[in-house]
């Protein structure tokens, strides 16, 4: 049996995207894995949050897990904040971190060109603390995209110099891409991934969209004059868009869609699209709120909370051994 860690921030509603490309394999992966889920609230405060909001949408994320179908009886879901051995293993790995390595993640230096000279410090050292958050929990796969394969390659160069200076303490953890390949562009922008951040709300799908709401997303999509369903992401990416949804949602073919749409225009394509889209969400809406108020989402949380710790003390006091820092 493998061992997961996967984490998400708490910040902006998800997508879409985020449901294809991560939460509905979460679900997949815990069959037949160990696996950890963190609500990563202690990474969203690298830039200043408010703490009413920030409170709020770590419950609802943890709903939104749970509705996606995570079991808790199967993984456990737990916030990052309330496990201690996070920033307390983040500071050690931050100890065994060069400035100068952290200064070349593309991440850092995307955002600090943003910040003219006031770049928060948690900028820079976000890395060391999601290897922390990795290898607390002896990880063999991080289920990631591409935007986070160099964070996942510093995770192991930490884990790696730290087991060099001390001995073996931290397993070096493999990454998962894309469990399924699936991944949803901008309905608006069918050249870019779908955002949460995208400033256009209409060119994104938000898990607790109204169907109402979806619906318009959809028929409103970029799309082309050719009329033709077709999946070519070179000349028609707002259709093969499309199309990769109703697939992922469906299970069918690019080619069984192709076929059954042969002939038909648009406006049909995009009603059964939306359809589709709707009735894999509308279950995920429903089971959330029921969660997202109720006192069983805390209880979820404070038993997950006590799992995770359970297992990340038990790496935190090695690794503290190790360094000198505990009385043998």
């Amino acid at each position: 049996m493998s061992i997961i860690f996967s984490g998400i921030q708490p910040s902006g509603n998800l997508t879409l995207g985020n449901y294809l490309g991560a939460l509905r394999n979460f679900s997949k992966l815990q069959d037949a894995n160990e696996c950890y889920y963190c609500i990563v609230n202690q990474h969203a405060i690298t830039v200043p949050q408010d703490p009413q909001l920030l409170h709020e949408r770590t419950r609802q994320l943890a709903a939104i897990y749970i509705a996606s179908g995570l079991d808790p009886q199967k993984a456990t879901l737990f916030v990052q904040s309330e496990v201690p051995e996070h920033v307390q293993l983040g500071w050690i790995m931050i100890t065994s971190s060069y400035v100068g390595e952290l200064e070349r993640m593309t991440q850092y230096k995307d955002k600090a060109s943003k910040r003219g000279d006031s770049i928060p410090a948690g900028l820079l050292t976000y890395p060391p603390l999601m290897a922390a958050d990795i290898l607390l929990y002896q990880a063999d796969y991080v289920p990631v995209g591409d935007d986070q394969k160099q964070h996942m390659e510093i995770t192991r160069d930490l884990a790696q110099r730290f087991n060099r200076l001390y001995g073996d303490v931290f397993k070096l953890p493999q990454i998962l891409l894309g469990h399924d390949g699936t991944r949803v562009m901008s309905l608006q922008e069918p050249t870019k991934k779908m955002s949460k951040s995208d400033s256009n709300t209409t060119a994104t799908i938000y898990l607790l969209d109204d169907p109402k709401d979806i619906e318009k997303k959809i028929k409103r999509a970029q799309t082309d004059s050719l009329n033709t369903v077709r999946y070519d992401t070179d000349c028609q990416p707002g259709i093969s868009n499309l199309i990769e949804i109703l697939s992922a949602v469906t299970d069918q073919s690019h080619e069984d869609i192709e076929k059954a749409y042969e002939g038909k225009g648009y406006g049909a394509f995009k009603k059964d699209v939306a359809d589709a889209v709707i009735s894999v969400l509308e279950p995920i809406q429903q089971r959330y709120h029921q969660l997202v108020g109720d006192p069983e989402l805390d209880a979820i949380l404070d038993e997950g909370a006590k799992k995770a710790h359970a297992k990340a003390n038990v790496t935190y006091v090695k690794a503290c051994r190790a360094m000198g820092l505990y009385r043998k």
